[in-house]
């Protein structure tokens, strides 16, 4: 008889392997889906570029087709100060921590479920001390030790591919997780140069808010002195006062909502509100970018990283099917072992002390209520579902480009006529006071030219800021340029990762 050594069986339990992994894989092989079939993200075409205005963010931009996205997209606004902050927020944002702690699991899950490809040996050393039962023929104690060490082998078949999809399950996940960070990176960013750009408009506003207030403050002493002297009426200086309190009124609500930005930004970088940052924003500091990306439809998907989230999230419920399948056909188990006994520790391995075992067994579910079939069917309707939301992220995605894209050219529109409105607005309110200072014009005039003047200020600098925030805001509906990345988030370019996965 062939003697069966160690040796032999590792080389049956690698036979085994090798045969299990050419076996078949129940359930559906994903396939990508396709892009949308459209050639723009407009019924009609849209201009190549906007209107320009002579003032601050009013520069004319174009539109650039299959142009790419840098990785650091913000730094194209021109800012040292922005630029900062943003790497502070990169380094000590807890939500990009949490995100690539979630990924490191995941990948994690991963290296676990790989381990099923390969049989699990297990050794043993088992020393005993013992005594049977004694008899009156027997003259000596019947007390003696034993040893007994072994090797132990098992392997689960993956004859129908249940271990392999469950492995190609959790690498979607993983997958799934690695676009998560990069929307969390991406959303980070984002809402820094949000709020910058909202800070700065906020000090332009209370800027004015301030002038129109010191500018009524003086009208303010010019109609006392003429209502002393008899030129106006009590009514007019009554009028004036009213006016005068309901511009400072306005000033606490903008000083509220400056604050709530100067506050979001320091959370924004993980620190508290008691640490504040230093920088501080202003409009004229930021550049408008002038040539503006603007990627192909086919390429949208690929892009953007809610989108590659939701295709991941579809291919794990496709290999769920399959896992839920091969639960329901044969499970094949191989076993062995081998090791020797002895009742001292120096023949452990002498012979005739050895001892070997092999056995196989097939376990067919027969009954179980009806359990593994809804299971399956409770797999194939999760697929369903993803595939839905897939398409529901795919038309989300695009809806946001094209709402940038449009309100990038209305706010373009939009600044340039508050820029006539603030011009028109000053040129009446100069010439309002000299015709009150002369006594040619009533007290109301110069009121209402200040207060029309005031208002096209906040209206132009509300402007300005859309122009920059929109801007932003179609760099993040095309997904940021991640894909451009080299830091250690990004294996080849491509995925954002801590490590490769296939």
């Amino acid at each position: 008889m062939k003697k069966i050594t160690l040796q032999s069986i590792a080389s049956s339990s690698i036979l085994a392997v090798a045969l299990a992994l050419t076996g078949c894989t129940v359930g559906p092989d994903f396939k990508q889906p396709d892009p949308p079939a459209v050639q723009g993200y407009t019924r009609e075409p849209l201009r190549s570029d906007t209107v320009s205005a002579d003032t601050t963010g009013g520069t004319e931009q174009q539109f650039v087709a299959g142009m790419d996205i840098p990785a650091q997209w913000w730094t194209l606004f021109q800012s040292a100060q922005l630029n900062a902050v943003i790497a502070q927020a990169i380094k000590a944002s807890p939500d990009l921590q949490s995100a690539q702690a979630a990924l490191r699991a995941a990948e994690e899950q991963v290296a676990v479920q790989r381990g099923s490809y390969f049989p699990a040996v297990d050794s043993s050393f088992s020393p005993a001390r013992q005594k049977v039962p004694t008899t009156p023929i027997q003259s000596e104690t019947p007390v003696f030790n034993l040893y007994t060490t072994q090797v132990n082998v098992s392997y689960s078949a993956d004859v129908f591919g249940g271990n392999r999809r469950q492995a190609e399950n959790l690498i979607a996940q993983a997958r799934q997780q690695r676009f998560q960070l990069e929307a969390a990176y991406l959303t980070l960013t984002a809402n820094v140069v949000a709020a910058a750009v909202q800070e700065a408009s906020l000090r332009v506003q209370i800027s004015a808010t301030e002038e129109a207030i010191r500018s009524q403050t003086t009208l303010r002493g010019l109609l006392q002195r003429q209502y002393a002297l008899g030129d106006i009426s009590q009514a007019d200086v009554a009028a004036q006062a009213a006016a005068m309190a309901q511009t400072q009124a306005t000033l606490p609500p903008l000083q509220n909502a400056l604050s709530i930005q100067r506050n979001r930004l320091t959370a924004l970088t993980g620190r508290l509100p008691s640490q504040e940052l230093e920088e501080k924003f202003v409009l004229s500091q930021l550049q408008l970018p002038q040539q503006l990306p603007v990627s192909l439809p086919s390429n949208l998907v690929r892009q953007r990283p809610d989108v590659r989230t939701a295709e991941e999230q579809l291919h794990a419920a496709s290999a769920a099917v399959g896992v839920a399948t091969a639960n329901m056909l044969p499970q094949i188990t191989l076993t062995a072992n081998i090791g020797s006994s002895a009742t001292q520790l120096g023949n452990l391995f002498a012979g005739g002390t050895g001892f070997w075992a092999l056995a196989g067994s097939v376990t067919q579910p027969l009954f179980a209520g009806g359990a593994l079939l809804h299971k399956k069917r409770a797999a194939e309707a999760v697929m369903e579902q993803a595939s839905a939301q897939y398409r529901s992220t795919v038309i989300l995605a695009f809806q946001n480009v094209a709402d940038s894209l449009r309100a990038l050219q209305y706010d373009a529109q939009t600044l340039k006529a508050q820029l006539a409105a603030e011009r028109a607005a000053s040129k009446s309110l100069e010439i309002s006071r000299k015709s009150v200072q002369l006594g040619a014009s009533s007290p109301q005039t110069l009121l209402t030219a200040q207060l029309t003047y005031q208002l096209a200020v906040i209206n132009l600098a509300q402007a300005q800021a859309a122009r920059f925030a929109d801007t932003a805001a179609l760099f993040q509906a095309l997904g940021g340029g991640w894909w451009n990345r080299t830091d250690d988030n990004v294996v080849d370019g491509k995925l954002p990762s801590s490590k490769p996965l296939p």
